[in-house]
């Protein structure tokens, strides 16, 4: 059982609790209903709010859609009198534009154009409103008008402008300087900046809106005659300079691009290698004979004009790149290539019938046997190669009657420069042995010098020489066997190998008609030693001029040992030349010589056979030096030696003579018969070949 006074504390906490529960409820319930008071006053002010909001915009709403309209009727009334202005203003345009048309562009080109495009508007305006309208007559005569004056001006401003390029400049843009590295060409400048804005203008305007393409004529033809002024400018100044002062610059100088021609000068007569001052021969020429073909004619052209041609062919180039770039500026896209090809024609067709020409001369020269003419072919023929790859590149997008020119001129002189080779081997070959053009002291043939110093010439021209010749590959010229790798489409398809191997042939067939002629003139000479001198002289020139250049290197392509050929040849004349001296030293060794004893008397005859022997030798002796003490062996090591062989021979076998026999008592006048002792036959021969003495 819970005890009384326990149950009694509970209850009365039970009792508190509810209590206070009590309280807590009445509260929640007042709150309740202030709060539903609230609210339906809230409700009520929203709905007062909500009719009001109904009243306010049930006035406003009319009111706007009026002003609405009211703005919209502005507008109209604005846009109305905006196009009244606008459309009066085109009555007016003929008024304000006419003294600025009829005075034209000239310094005022900008205000001339914004005037151009009001007319155009305002004949577009009445073409579509008012076809009818006098206004458009007006308007459409002052736009025509001034077309043409734009068009005028177009022509004046490039006409004014347009001046040739100075010669120095253009030497200046074709040589360069090797030293200086430049990564950008710098462009010609040829027309003023502000001109060119100009221009460019007009251009724009008058195909855009002028509808005429007639300018583009205009502008070729001025830049035209510019281009073809400019290389004949050149010309002129080569031309004035070379006849005050020789040639000015060397034919296509060197210039930063390694594959620029460089032509020599056709070589002048020179001294024979290794030979004495004195003994000069006649070199390739204007002193060389008609029928050598390797005299310089009148008609032939001057070393300045060859350096004209190749100048003029680089400057046309330089200069054709520098008017497309100019042309690209000013030309409309779609007729850039049309406009420069008609650009270009007059100076390309100059240089190509410049060009024939020279082929042309060169032609009328190898008719008349004149084979030096290809030596004028050679450097041009070389430079107008190695400037095709550019000509292609200017010409690209040209007509191919354009592209085609040069290929033409260069295969031209090719088919020429190949005719001159073959036939001056046959020259060489068919020279004919004329007594009165060999030389008396049977010294080195004009035929000799004339055809080393031609191939000497070929040394510079390697390439260029080898393309000519291998043009005749196919008709079996050279016998020369073809290898299928060796052999292209074109003469240009073969490799370098065999072209040194095609040029090294050549070479040899030269030489070897030069060899069998020289023998064949050889005979003309009655005396055979005079003969042997005269091939000993010439096979030693030719052996030293081989050695002294690459032709010995070419040589020794395609013949093993050139060299030891020549050094055979030279010895077999020598030998042939020493035995003109056996009829000296025969009656010195012959057998049956008189024998006798010291003490003893000698007979008659045996007498007389050593007053024979003494006559014969000294006869011989002095009839041999006084003849060929006027015979010539320029080259001093070869003099020499055959001294040396001589005195070697003669003086041996006159020292044993002369010693067995002075002192025998064969003659009481001994002075007759032994005219000379050892010593003075050795002073004798010494003076051999040597006409001072």
């Amino acid at each position: 059982m819970i005890p009384t006074e326990d149950a009694s504390a509970r209850k009365r906490d039970i009792e508190e609790k509810l209590r206070q529960e009590q309280e807590t409820l009445s509260f929640i319930k007042e709150s309740l209903e202030k709060s539903d008071q609230l609210t339906k006053n809230m409700v009520s002010i929203l709905s007062s709010f909500e009719s009001r909001l109904m009243q306010l915009e049930n006035s406003i709403i009319p009111v706007h859609k009026q002003t609405e309209n009211l703005q919209r009727l502005q507008d109209n009334v604005d846009k109305t009198l905006a196009c009244l202005d606008h459309v009066i203003s085109y009555y007016h345009v003929a008024k304000d534009t006419e003294k600025i048309i009829k005075e034209g562009p000239a310094g005022r080109l900008e205000e001339y154009l914004n005037c151009m495009a009001k007319i155009q508007k305002a004949v577009e305006y009445f073409q579509d409103n008012n076809p009818d309208s006098p206004e458009l007559n007006r308007v459409k005569f002052l736009f025509e008008k001034g077309k043409e004056s734009l068009e005028s001006e177009f022509r004046n401003l490039l006409t004014r402008n347009s001046k040739p390029v100075p010669p120095v400049v253009i030497l200046d843009l074709i040589t360069g300087d090797d030293d200086i590295e430049t990564t950008d060409e710098v462009p010609l400048e040829h027309l003023p900046e502000n001109i060119l804005h100009d221009l460019i203008r007009i251009s724009v305007w008058l195909v855009d809106y002028g509808r005429n393409l007639d300018f583009m004529n205009v502008y070729y033809q001025i830049r035209s005659n510019q281009l073809d002024r400019s290389i004949k400018g050149l010309k002129e100044h080569f031309r004035k300079n070379s006849s005050s002062s020789g040639i000015l610059y060397s034919p296509a100088m060197q210039n930063k691009r390694k594959d620029t021609p460089s032509k020599k000068a056709i070589k002048r007569p020179v001294y024979i290698p290794g030979h004495d001052h004195e003994l000069r021969v006649k070199h390739l020429s204007d002193q060389l004979n008609e029928k050598h073909g390797l005299s310089m004619g009148k008609e032939d052209l001057t070393d300045s004009e060859i350096d004209s041609y190749i100048h003029s062919i680089s400057a046309f180039v330089k200069m054709a790149q520098s008017e497309y770039q100019l042309l690209m500026e000013i030309i409309p896209e779609h007729h850039q290539k049309r406009t420069f090809d008609s650009l270009i024609q007059e100076a390309l067709d100059s240089l190509m019938v410049e060009g024939e020409n020279i082929v042309s001369t060169a032609r009328r020269a190898i008719m008349r046997h004149d084979y030096s003419a290809v030596l004028t072919i050679f450097p041009i023929l070389k430079h107008l190669k190695l400037m095709k790859q550019e000509f292609d590149q200017v010409l690209q997008g040209t007509a191919a009657s354009t592209k085609n020119k040069l290929p033409v001129l260069i295969t031209s002189m090719e088919t020429t420069g190949a005719k001159a080779l073959e036939e001056f081997a046959d020259s060489i070959k068919n020279d004919p042995d004329k007594e009165y053009n060999m030389p008396k002291d049977g010294t080195v043939h004009e035929l000799t010098s004339n055809a080393i110093l031609f191939l000497q010439q070929l040394l510079d021209f390697q390439e260029t020489a080898s393309a000519m010749l291998a043009s005749q590959v196919l008709g079996d010229t050279y016998h020369i066997p073809l290898d299928p790798r060796e052999i292209g489409t074109s003469s240009s398809s073969f490799n370098s190998e065999f072209n040194r191997r095609l040029l090294s042939n050549y070479i040899c067939k030269i030489l070897g008609n030069l060899q069998l002629n020289l023998h064949s003139k050889a005979k003309v000479y009655e005396d055979t030693a005079l003969g042997a001198v005269f091939l000993l002289n010439n096979f030693n020139y030719i052996l030293k001029s081989l050695e002294k250049s690459e032709l010995i290197q070419l040589v020794a392509v395609s013949q093993k040992h050139p060299d030891k050929a020549y050094k055979s040849h030279i010895e077999e004349q020598l030998q042939t030349y020493q035995r003109s001296w056996l009829k000296v030293t025969t009656s010195l060794t012959e057998g049956n010589l008189p024998a006798f004893q010291p003490g003893t008397k000698l007979k008659d005859k045996e007498r007389q056979a050593i007053k024979d022997r003494f006559k014969a030798f000294n006869d011989g002796l002095e009839e041999l030096c006084k003849i060929q003490k006027s015979w010539a062996i320029p080259d001093k090591e070869q003099r020499d030696k055959i001294r040396r062989a001589q005195k070697e021979n003669v003086t041996v076998a006159y020292r044993v003579f002369w010693q067995r026999y002075s002192n025998v008592p064969f003659t009481k006048n001994v002075e007759k018969y032994i005219k000379y002792r050892v010593e003075q036959v050795e002073e004798m021969i010494e003076k051999l070949f040597d006409t001072s003495a």
